[in-house]
């Protein structure tokens, strides 16, 4: 057992991924396409089965300690005023690019739609939410934006309305601010729930190597290889959103803004992205950052070691690209209709559930399957949709804590020389390259 362990989550998951497909499809051949579905659903859809409950199970605890957390952290007198201040403001600015560009990537490219509504109706019996009820569920702008507050915050908690989770979330994080030093214990309480709810993450991650074989086997068994269209549709949305965001939005923020040459900047920060895409934490890569930060592009200290960490804590463009191409992939294969209003909801959504987005890897997964809900999916059928794309979730998590820390670097370069605490004379030194 200890030999297991000390194998990295991730090849476990794609060995079990892989053992999956070819377990499904051995039984489609066998059993022909009729009766293997059946039979890989009753013997083996369980195990999937348990791994959704116990994703499910963490959504909303998950969005309120660590949204609370985030939020307490940025009021940090120590990372407040000037420098504290425009790095938040370019942080959620860069993050409301971000998911725009996923939803313009996301409408083009129709990740979901070569799925059929059926796809997720081996768990559900109902097949698909009807476009009726999408609508309906759309409402008005000032209808739907009124809903987003709640009557009663433990009803919204326990129900899982997650709008509504938000929203006091923040609130309650701007509360044990204003509290000042009688609502520090608050903030230390939260700090420590969201960290208990990370390690409870860390555990359930720990099933998913059986759940994706598991979930792997009964897709493969009931649909065979044709289901992975999508999933590759997916993959080239996401990676085509996030450089896209890179080059536009980054690169707009080096050359357009700060008026500093391109190369330097991607040249100096090339190290940080290899150890974010190997692997997916944002945290994990922050020493390697700060490093880059400072001695390639010529960032002081002073601001890298404040700017970044809090990057790595609020700063989660390629998290908040990923949960808007989520939410219309989800969509897109259940044949949902999307109004404007239900865009706009998305797209705030992520931008503020970003915040609290958990530096490890998978969690803006699971942050995702609250976004679905925005664009009339149910949350059985929405945890099911999170469940089909799990087992490719480390090829698209790696691409998003790239897009992460180029985001921190970029905003980092910025606030330095704002600051006036930039020496260009080290970012425009070529031969360090």
């Amino acid at each position: 057992m200890g030999t297991w362990f000390k194998i990295d989550l991730w090849k476990r998951v794609i060995a079990a991924l892989i053992l999956g497909i070819g377990v499904g499809l051995a039984l489609r051949q066998g059993m022909g396409p009729e009766s293997s579905g059946a039979f890989a659903i009753t013997w083996i859809g369980w195990l999937g089965d348990l791994f959704l409950r116990l994703i499910k199970m963490l959504i909303v605890p998950l969005v309120f300690f660590t949204l609370v957390s985030g939020v307490v952290a940025m009021g940090d007198p120590k990372r407040l005023g000037s420098l504290g201040g425009r790095a938040i403001g370019m942080y959620f600015g860069t993050t409301g690019v971000a998911v725009t560009i996923g939803l313009i990537i996301g409408t083009v490219l129709q990740p979901g739609s070569s799925l059929s509504p059926e796809t997720f109706s081996a768990v559900d019996a109902t097949a698909v939410e009807s476009k009726a009820a999408a609508a309906d569920a759309a409402g008005g702008i000032v209808d739907r934006l009124l809903q987003i507050v709640p009557t009663n915050p433990f009803e919204a908690l326990a129900s899982g309305n997650i709008l509504q989770v938000i929203f006091f979330s923040i609130l309650f994080g701007i509360g044990i601010l204003l509290a000042g030093e009688i609502g520090k214990p608050a903030g230390k309480f939260f700090d420590a729930a969201a960290e208990a709810v990370m390690k409870i993450t860390t555990i359930v991650m720990e099933v998913a190597p059986f759940g994706v074989f598991a979930l792997m086997t009964v897709v493969m068994a009931d649909k065979g290889l044709g289901i992975l269209k999508s999933l590759g549709m997916l993959t080239l949305a996401l990676y085509l959103a996030c450089v896209l965001h890179i080059i536009i939005t980054y690169g707009g923020i080096i050359k357009g803004i700060l008026r500093l040459p391109l190369k330097p900047f991607y040249r100096g920060i090339s190290d940080a992205q290899a150890v974010a895409y190997s692997t997916s934490s944002s945290g994990a890569t922050l020493p390697v950052t700060i490093t880059c930060v400072n001695e390639n592009l010529g960032v002081d200290k002073s601001v890298a070691s404040s700017v970044l960490p809090l990057g790595a804590t609020i700063n989660m463009d390629g998290t908040a690209i990923y949960i808007g191409l989520v939410a219309l992939f989800g969509a897109q294969a259940l044949d949902l209709d999307v109004s404007l209003t239900q865009y706009v909801l998305v797209a705030v959504m992520a931008t503020l559930v970003s915040v609290g987005a958990a530096g490890i890897p998978s969690a803006g997964l699971l942050l995702a399957a609250a976004a679905l809900t925005q664009v009339g999916v149910s949350d059985e059928k929405a945890i099911l949709v999170i469940g089909f794309i799990y087992p490719f979730d480390r090829l698209l998590d790696m691409m998003r804590t790239l897009t992460n820390i180029t985001g921190d670097a970029a905003v980092a370069t910025a606030v330095a020389k704002w600051e006036g605490v930039f020496d260009e004379e080290v970012y425009r030194a070529d031969d360090r390259f």
